[in-house]
């Protein structure tokens, strides 16, 4: 007679391994946790007590500003870039936030280039390098130019208008093409230059510069405010064919409608 016992029980499987249950160090975890209370705590008391002498050395009486030296200025005033940096006398040396200084005075349209220096005990030192205007924009409102081509100040009561003009880039053109109404700016500046050289028109000679994105560069004439067409490049050479038959234009000026220096090696002279 069979053991129907045998039959029913489940074959134990070789491969089951019985695994060992790893005791947790509650003990060695705590301590590691009470350790880096302690290290935290120190930690934390030093960077106060560093904050709190920081403190009283920046309030004593031999660390206050004592004195406030600009230099470099030729349009601006003294008094614009003290209120401007916003610090005075008396106060704490080493309260001063050199970046901040700089960052406030380069808000200022004229700057170019601040440099912000501290001298123990008491001296600040602000050296300024201004903008040098080289022409003036006409693109809704009057701005000034700086030599990057750079419309940095808007004119007001009393700013100079004894620049060259410039026209043609407006200020949706700078919102919509930054770098190709610069780029335009820029070339018209290339061009006074070129015009200062003297070649045939002078620049005291010329009221306007006009730019066309179609057409390049225009001058106007101060006399009769005759058009003389340039175009796009080979500025110079143009200006120098024009020297060859400027005397005797001159004289005709009045009936002259435009001047096209924009055709190969030819002048074209439309008379009205």
């Amino acid at each position: 007679m069979r053991d129907l016992r045998q039959k029913n029980q489940k074959p134990v499987s070789r491969n089951r391994v019985k695994r060992e249950r790893i005791p947790i160090d509650y003990r060695g975890i705590l301590k590691k946790g009470v350790r880096f209370i302690r290290w935290a705590t120190v930690v934390s008391l030093a960077v106060l007590v560093v904050y709190e002498v920081y403190g009283v050395v920046a309030r004593t009486t031999f660390l206050r500003l004592e004195r406030i030296e600009v230099s470099g200025l030729k349009r601006l005033t003294r008094e614009e870039v003290v209120t401007q940096a916003g610090v005075k006398v008396g106060d704490g040396m080493l309260g001063l936030r050199l970046r901040r200084i700089g960052e406030q005075l380069s808000k200022i349209p004229w700057v170019d280039k601040v440099r912000v220096r501290r001298y123990f005990p008491g001296s600040l030192i602000v050296e300024i390098a201004e903008r040098e205007p080289q022409a003036i924009a006409h693109m809704g409102y009057l701005y000034y130019l700086d030599k990057g081509g750079e419309p940095f100040k808007p004119l007001t009561v009393g700013d100079s208008l004894d620049y060259p003009v410039i026209t043609g880039v407006t200020e949706e053109d700078m919102a919509r093409d930054p770098a190709g109404s610069r780029e335009a700016l820029k070339g018209a500046l290339d061009l006074i230059a070129i015009l200062n050289e003297g070649a045939a028109l002078k620049m005291d000679e010329v009221s306007e510069i006009h730019f066309d994105k179609g057409f390049g560069y225009t001058l106007f004439a101060l006399q009769n405010g005759v058009p003389v067409k340039l175009g796009n490049g080979q500025y110079r050479e143009k200006l120098q064919r024009l020297a060859r038959i400027y005397r005797e234009l001159q004289a005709q000026l009045p009936n002259v409608e435009y001047v096209d220096l924009d055709y190969g090696d030819r002048i074209i002279v439309k008379k009205s």
